[in-house]
């Protein structure tokens, strides 16, 4: 596995724990030379992923619509910093350029992001793994959600979407694709 995209959000949150969470995932993440795609922002949660494994010496590519580049700063330190027209281009170019997805907090955008890429995957337009970073049951909602749907009838089968709350857990389900 060479790059993980991340989605997260551009704001940090209500409680410190988020930041905490998502610079100790990108510091474990450079430390383990994996490269990290993600929106190409300096703000928020983006920023610190950014900002954290850049300071560890890690590949980071940010990929930025030229919409969202007027609200939020684009990162100006990255390896590589994409700009692209609008978000469908961006959510293809980070299909692209990743071996896996990777959901911390965030968010509507952020789940937007996760559940489309997850969808994709289920319909058999790419074989890379999906999995939420979990941060003190974040995304307990969303998976009480897809229980629902599943119970009610409504899922088709789709690939298993994978949770981990530590950065070594979440690379060994991502390396294992389950």
């Amino acid at each position: 596995m060479q790059r993980i995209a991340i989605y997260c959000g551009a704001r940090s949150g209500n409680d410190p724990k988020y930041a905490k969470a998502a610079g100790h995932l990108a510091r474990y993440l450079a430390k383990q030379g994996i490269g990290i795609v993600y929106g190409g922002s300096n703000s928020g949660l983006m920023g610190i992923i950014a900002d954290t494994a850049l300071a560890e010496g890690g590949e980071v590519i940010g990929v930025i619509p030229d919409s969202l580049h007027k609200r939020e700063v684009a990162h100006r330190g990255l390896t590589t910093l994409h700009h692209v027209a609008g978000m469908h281009e961006r959510k293809a170019l980070m299909a692209d350029l990743a071996d896996a997805f990777v959901a911390l907090p965030g968010g509507i955008g952020t789940l937007d992001e996760l559940i489309e890429i997850w969808c994709w995957a289920g319909m058999g337009a790419h074989s890379k793994p999906c999995a939420c970073y979990e941060v003190d049951n974040y995304w307990q909602p969303l998976f009480d959600l897809l229980s629902h749907v599943q119970q009610e009838g409504f899922a088709h089968g789709e690939r298993q979407l994978l949770r981990a709350s530590t950065p070594e857990q979440l690379l060994a389900s991502l390396q294992a694709g389950h």
